[in-house]
């Protein structure tokens, strides 16, 4: 056998390097760099195979069968899981032969959604076995116990060895769908690395991907997430799933956030809403008014934003506080929202509508732990810190949504009836919402600020710019309002009085 030689490999990128150093040149990770014992080839072997194969035009491999394009294909069957957000998800439940890829902080729930998963599933046709690599059986067993699922017919192993789950899974008796805690713990006996390693996470996986392939068995594989909360170990790992499921969440918070951010079998950006309990992960069917539950009525800085996960439209609330700062740099701190799209809006607001929010410490944060990431969020953002700026609370019962431009504008964004239609199921009566795209308009009518026209039973008001939701608020354009932050309401007041513009179609609401 040849003498193995030592490598070292990073364990964030995977990337191979001759020494060992302290940070990885490739991605930048400090620390990451472990090294790894490799069977090396003789020189030549491979050309000396070659010669001994015969004539030039001979290789070593087997020779590969085209098929055409049309033909004959199998029938797409799903198998629902039995939980209705994870098979919402997934696109409509299990495809057989796919593999899952679950992911996300550590205690934030997925062993627990995995064992109930796993428990629905032993319950159909084809049954189900849960592979536990961190946890001894009796721990499994005891949180079934806890979740009241120690009845049910799931088939539990605790084993780290590739190769032995692969003759079990072999057998014709074998479970159609297998779920493995966690990846980061299996390993081959065929490398020398220890478990966890890239080599290892990566040819792990590989073999439990060809077996899913071949059998036609659907495969769980829960991953470790880093402090980064990218999944843990090469992102080639993601590459060979097709699925990624990403288990998102705040610990403060009881709900927890299914995400797919890839699916070969379904859409993506869809998500699955859970509620954790005492009793295990409960599904929430209608996200919109759990994450409305507490929201306050009159408060200024609270606006309601109509957003959309996939094809499911949901209601959050968007709270900001805008403060005096008494440092150099004033505040910028954002909970759930992407920070550079908070510091885009500001500017927009300071430099096309002279409201200066340079200096003030701003808050933003989204109610419920949930994580929003389209520009449709931009207008409730703005409609808040408008809000928290001149303390005056947002119209009642509004809901709004609209991407802001550079330029101040307003422009629309898709599902807009989607969005309306929801909003006027959990009562709300009016909306603030961009005007509708020009092609669903008519040319020869004069666009205006204010629409009658009502989307879902509510009163749509549209906004082309800026400027008119600051008259919304009793702020003149060009004019930063006194109160709120400055803590003079009556100045506030009497700006608002002498700023009104008595021409615009807008009413200020008190």
């Amino acid at each position: 056998m040849a003498r193995g030689a030592a490598r070292y490999v990073c364990q964030e990128c995977g990337a191979v390097t001759s020494r060992w150093a302290g940070r990885c040149d490739n991605c930048g990770a400090w620390n990451s760099i472990v090294e790894e014992a490799v069977s090396k080839a003789p020189p030549g072997a491979l050309k000396n195979a070659l010669k001994a194969s015969g004539a030039s035009g001979k290789t070593l491999g087997r020779r590969i069968e085209f098929q055409p394009l049309t033909g004959r294909t199998l029938p797409e069957a799903r198998r629902l899981t039995g939980i209705a957000e994870l098979d919402r998800v997934l696109g409509g439940g299990l495809v057989a032969g796919s593999t899952i890829l679950v992911a996300g902080d550590p205690g934030i729930g997925k062993s627990t959604l995995m064992t109930q998963a796993a428990a629905a599933l032993a319950g159909s046709d084809g049954g189900a076995a849960y592979i536990s690599g961190e946890e001894a059986l009796d721990q499994v067993r005891l949180r079934a116990s806890r979740l009241g699922l120690s009845d049910a017919p799931v088939k539990l192993a605790a084993a780290t060895d590739v190769a032995d789950i692969l003759a079990t899974m072999e057998q014709p008796d074998a479970p159609r769908a297998v779920i493995v805690d966690s990846i980061q713990t299996m390993y081959l006996d065929s490398l020398e690395s220890a478990p966890g390693t890239v080599a290892q996470v990566r040819a792990s996986a590989q073999a439990l991907i060809r077996l899913a392939k071949s059998r036609g068995i659907s495969v769980i594989m829960v991953g470790h997430v880093t402090k980064e909360g990218q999944i843990a170990g090469p992102r080639v790992l993601e590459h060979m799933v097709d699925t990624v499921l990403y288990f998102e969440g705040e610990r403060g918070h009881q709900f927890r956030i299914l995400r797919a951010v890839k699916n070969r079998f379904g859409p993506t950006d869809e998500i699955g809403v859970f509620e954790m309990t005492d009793g295990g992960l409960r599904e929430v069917a209608n996200p919109s008014a759990l994450f409305l539950g507490e929201r306050e009525g009159r408060v200024s800085g609270s606006c309601v934003f109509a957003g959309m996960e996939g094809t499911r439209p949901i209601l959050v609330e968007i709270q900001a506080l805008v403060a005096p700062s008494s440092l150099a740099s004033p505040r910028r701190a954002v909970v759930g929202w992407d920070s550079g799209r908070l510091a885009m809006i500001t500017a927009v607001l300071d430099a096309r509508c002279g409201l200066a929010l340079g200096g003030l410490d701003i808050y933003l944060n989204v109610a419920g732990g949930l994580k929003i990431s389209e520009p449709a969020a931009d207008l409730a953002v703005a409609a808040a810190l408008i809000s928290s700026l001149a303390d005056t609370p947002t119209p009642p019962e509004t809901v709004v949504f609209g991407e802001i431009g550079l330029s101040g504008e307003v422009r629309p964004v898709g599902q807009r009836d989607s969005r309306l239609k929801e909003a006027a199921k959990l009562g709300f009566a009016q909306a603030f919402a961009p005007k509708a795209a020009p092609s669903k308009r008519d040319k020869g009518k004069r666009e205006s600020a204010r629409s009658d026209a009502t989307g879902g039973g509510l009163n749509v008001t549209e906004i082309g710019h800026l400027n008119d939701l600051l008259r919304l608020f009793s702020v003149t354009p060009g004019q930063a309002p006194k109160g709120g932050a400055r803590g003079d309401g009556s100045k506030r007041q009497k700006a608002a009085a002498q700023g009104a513009d008595s021409d615009s179609d807008f009413a200020p609401y008190e």
